[in-house]
C-alpha cells in the first residue's frame, strides 16, 4: 500500500484529502506544517509528500528542501492556491528546486489521483 503524507495548515483539506485517498487505497498521514511533516516523515516514511506552499511555522518550500535532503527517494506534490501572490510563480518555482508534480487549489479528487498515478504510485 502507498503511503502517502499531507502537509497542509487547512484542518478541513487535510481531513477531505485523507478520506477520499484511502476510499482509493491509499495509507494517508497528516500534518499542519513542513516540519510536523519532517518529523513524521523520520518516524515511518511516505512514498508520497502531498504539501502546500504556504504554511505557518515551516512551509511547503522549507519541507521540499528538507525532504530532497534527508528523503530523495520520494516523490513530491506541492499544491498552492495562491500561485501568484507577490507577481512570482511558487508552484513554478517549486518546480525548479525539485518537485514532481504540482496542484493549483482548487482540484478535483480526481486531477490528484491522477498526478499519483503519474508518478507510478
Amino acid at each position: 500500500m502507498t503511503r502517502v503524507l499531507i502537509a497542509d495548515d487547512d484542518r478541513g483539506l487535510r481531513s477531505a484529502l485523507k478520506l477520499a485517498l484511502e476510499a482509493n487505497g491509499y495509507d494517508v498521514r497528516v500534518a499542519a506544517n513542513g516540519a510536523d511533516a519532517l518529523a513524521l516523515q523520520r518516524g515511518t516514511p511516505a512514498d508520497v509528500l502531498i504539501t502546500d506552499i504556504f504554511m505557518p511555522e515551516a512551509d511547503g518550500f522549507e519541507a521540499i528542501d528538507g525532504f530532497r535532503k534527508a528523503f530523495p527517494a520520494t516523490k513530491i506534490i506541492a499544491m498552492s492556491g495562491d500561485a501568484r501572490r507577490a507577481k512570482r510563480e511558487y508552484l513554478s518555482a517549486a518546480t525548479l528546486i525539485g518537485v514532481d508534480a504540482t496542484l493549483k487549489k482548487p482540484f478535483q479528487v480526481g486531477t490528484l489521483l491522477q498526478a499519483l498515478r503519474s508518478l507510478g504510485v
